[in-house]
């Protein structure tokens, strides 16, 4: 599975190609599985760009993009959307449109409840567990762990040289007794080299504007759909050529059929 994280926290001001708007995160996300993702994250943003777990945004935004792509789709439920973990709890349990699943940052404080409260209303959890934090502990004692749809393991390291490095240590901490699939990304100058390892590997990973700006040559990315494309290359699911970028390592051809599209979803409205 290759996932596309469309936006993150990040702005207009970060690059004009950040979707901002509903309309514009659900041509983003039709650009990038037509590319090749099977899987969408995306951060619900106000009118003036600030990330919002508010249900008056989070059912346009995932409307708008069911519209236009058929993959499962998912939100953050990050705390600097919401810092009051008691407030992202009742954000949950207010949205009238749900998402196939939502991200729980495992280190934050709330974790577990809004991660019940998502459980209770049948959304698929992604544990985010970051490097960096005691986030890998408090989720391996977690009585949740086991019901989790998947893991994120997110590598905050930022080092191109340190990146992988990071990632194993990471993937060390988390074990496998949890039993739950992993998708491994990184961040910025890691993204790249992360994603890489995730394909020698065989994880699943994720790649879009949230996570870099860059292509693996440097040069600024103008898509989701662009990154998507070079990322199912770098991975080796990709023929040489089918990505944007110049100068970048190949990598091996997929097996015919190893890019399954997603199952119809069931409907995600509120029951």
């Amino acid at each position: 599975m290759v996932q596309v994280c469309l936006n993150g926290a990040r702005g207009s001001a970060d690059s004009a190609v950040v979707p901002m708007s509903p309309e514009a995160m659900a041509q983003s996300a039709a650009e990038a599985v037509a590319a090749g993702a099977t899987d969408i994250h995306v951060h619900p943003k106000t009118p003036c760009g600030r990330d919002t777990l508010s249900p008056k945004v989070v059912a346009p935004t995932l409307d708008a993009i069911r519209a236009r792509v058929g993959v499962p789709v998912g939100v953050t439920t990050g705390a600097w959307a919401e810092p009051d973990p008691a407030a992202r709890v009742a954000h949950v349990r207010s949205w009238t449109v749900l998402p196939d699943h939502a991200s729980v940052n495992w280190h934050e404080p709330g974790a577990e409840e809004v991660a019940a409260a998502l459980l209770d209303r049948g959304i698929g959890v992604e544990a985010g567990i970051w490097s960096g934090t005691d986030g890998a502990a408090r989720f391996t004692t977690s009585p949740l762990a086991p019901r989790v749809l998947r893991v994120l393991a997110e590598v905050m390291d930022t080092s191109p040289e340190t990146a992988q490095e990071s990632a194993r240590s990471l993937l060390a901490g988390l074990g496998t007794r949890h039993g739950r699939p992993v998708l491994l990304h990184g961040t910025e100058g890691g993204a790249w080299p992360v994603l890489r390892l995730a394909g020698r590997l065989g994880l699943a990973t994720r790649i879009g504007l949230e996570d870099t700006l860059a292509l693996p040559d440097g040069s600024r990315a103008t898509s989701n759909g662009q990154l998507v494309a070079e990322g199912l290359v770098q991975y080796g699911w990709g023929p040489p050529g089918t990505g944007a970028c110049t100068g970048c390592p190949e990598a091996p051809s997929p097996p015919a059929g190893s890019i399954a599209r997603s199952p119809s979803r069931p409907d995600r409205r509120s029951r």
